[in-house]
């Protein structure tokens, strides 16, 4: 593009000695002809023209910032930082090496579809499916891609489009429904929890599943644990009986609550360590989202106005609302101002943080005093490897998860591992089990079976613990998990 420039950088005589040097090593011109000298004027092939005209097609998220859906797909310039495989971003064109699984692949498809290069009925076609089908919606391009494409949402749009058009499939309104399905399995926690994860476990029940869900007999389901979180909440006693900070809502998830409550407790012994006094708001809807990740952007909304109004008279109040799952907690940053545009969800946005991020910024403020509350307890240092959640490192950054373990006495460092593979539902689906599993193996396995056994493995995501425990001989544990194994013995 910028060859049109050369002969007036440079004048005719340097421009006529660059012709002449590019001719001596290929006098065919064969080789990136007219690159450099010789270049088409500067107005040919204009990706966009006067003559363009751009659909605009009513969307449920907010892309009034990139002036529309098809504002947000030519954010790509098409430099294809996405094809890197040292150092891209783009999972799925790691495992497949095809151009429409690139982030720039899949925005110059959808672009076509918005200016009319493709008939508009493209953009909710099988063949478009096709090309997004494979993207994990790790958010990575938001964040890495130079020009901040940000393909999850544009593949949040399109497939809720799609479901409107063709319908939604039974599976995806299940996962959509994550948190429903597992307070109606927790209802028989309690003694009964191991019978159900035996239940779960059935070679018929799984042939079952995959032949009707299609959800993969080789990958195990989630266990359900014998005491949920919010049973566990409802008994306990707060370890001291002040608080000096004030409150704190702690922004409890699905799996935290029925499958990983130890993750829970732990966040609970932390914050009041920290000298809060934490909050757990009943009745909170899901975060919403599975239903974003799956193309129900309507129910997904219901949710998240829902969460907005129980979580606004705290956010109004400069309340800090804590979370340990990244993908969860994160959404309420995230997605919550473009799904639900009030001042309101802009005002829980602010004050939604990772429990990570909290202390942190406590110990910025505050200084070496926050630190003090890993006494005693502490670990006599122990190296620990961190693969952060890939919302987490979009939005947060992985580094803040460092820094807590280093506060706490641990020596930590981070994988640089790129997107697990699980993404959710992703790899339970069993179209997609083999390349989940590329995925993971693309990077984060070989790293942690490159760390030796006195290395601990950190995670901060449910995806990422599934992924790891499925996959490898590693037991990772939640960044929290070793901030409360750090805390002094009066905490």
């Amino acid at each position: 593009m910028r060859g049109a420039f050369t002969e007036r950088m440079f004048g005719p005589r340097l421009t006529q000695a660059f012709r002449e040097l590019k001719l001596l090593f290929d006098p065919e011109g064969l080789l990136n002809p007219g690159k450099i000298t010789d270049t088409p004027p500067f107005a040919d092939n204009l990706r966009l023209s006067p003559k363009t005209v751009n659909a605009r097609p009513s969307t449920l998220l907010d892309f009034s910032v990139d002036g529309g859906m098809a504002g947000a797909a030519e954010q790509c310039n098409g430099q294809g930082a996405c094809r890197k495989h040292d150092g891209g971003m783009c999972p799925s064109f790691f495992v497949t090496g095809e151009e429409e699984h690139s982030t720039r692949g899949r925005a110059n498809l959808l672009r076509e579809a918005l200016n009319g290069g493709l008939a508009e009925s493209e953009l909710v076609s099988e063949r478009m499916m096709q090309a997004l089908d494979l993207c994990v919606e790790c958010k990575s391009c938001k964040s890495e891609c130079p020009s901040g494409v940000d393909m999850a949402k544009l593949k949040y749009e399109v497939l809720t489009k799609h479901h409107q058009t063709h319908g939604t499939p039974m599976r995806s309104r299940a996962f959509a429904r994550i948190n429903l399905l597992s307070r109606f399995g927790a209802v028989f926690g309690g003694g009964a929890a191991p019978l159900v994860n035996a239940v779960n476990r059935l070679g018929p029940f799984r042939a079952l599943l995959e032949r009707y869900g299609r959800i993969d007999r080789r990958r195990p389901l989630p266990r359900f644990a014998s005491t949920s979180f919010p049973r566990w909440w409802s008994k306990h006693t707060p370890s001291r009986s002040d608080a000096p900070r004030g409150e704190v809502v702690y922004f409890d998830d699905t799996f935290t609550d029925y499958y990983q409550p130890e993750v829970g407790r732990a966040a609970v012994r932390v914050l009041e360590a920290l000298g809060y006094r934490v909050r757990v708001v009943s009745q909170l809807a899901c975060c919403g989202r599975p239903a974003i990740s799956q193309g129900q952007l309507r129910l997904a909304k219901r949710w998240a106005t829902q969460n907005v109004e129980a979580l606004f008279p705290f956010a109004e109040q400069g309340v800090p609302i804590v979370g340990t799952e990244p993908s969860c907690l994160l959404a309420l940053r995230d997605e919550y101002p473009d799904l639900v545009q009030s001042e309101e969800a802009g005002v829980v946005a602010r004050q939604a943080v990772l429990l990570e991020e909290l202390l942190m910024r406590l110990s910025i403020e505050e200084g070496e005093g926050v630190g003090r509350i890993f006494g005693a307890g502490s670990p006599a240092g122990g190296r620990v490897l961190l693969h952060g959640h890939c919302h987490q490192k979009a939005i947060a950054g992985a580094e803040v998860s460092v820094q807590a373990l280093e506060l706490a006495g641990y020596e930590a460092s981070l994988i640089d591992s790129g997107c697990c593979g699980m993404a959710g539902a992703f790899g339970f689906e069993a179209e997609h089990y083999e390349i989940s599993l590329a995925m993971g193996a693309y990077r984060l396995f070989p790293a942690l079976e490159a760390a030796g056994a006195a290395t601990s493995i950190a995670i901060t995501g449910v995806s990422c613990r599934q992924q790891i425990d499925h996959f490898t001989e590693r037991e990772p544990r939640h960044v929290v998990e070793y901030l409360a194994d750090a805390l002094g013995k009066g905490s």
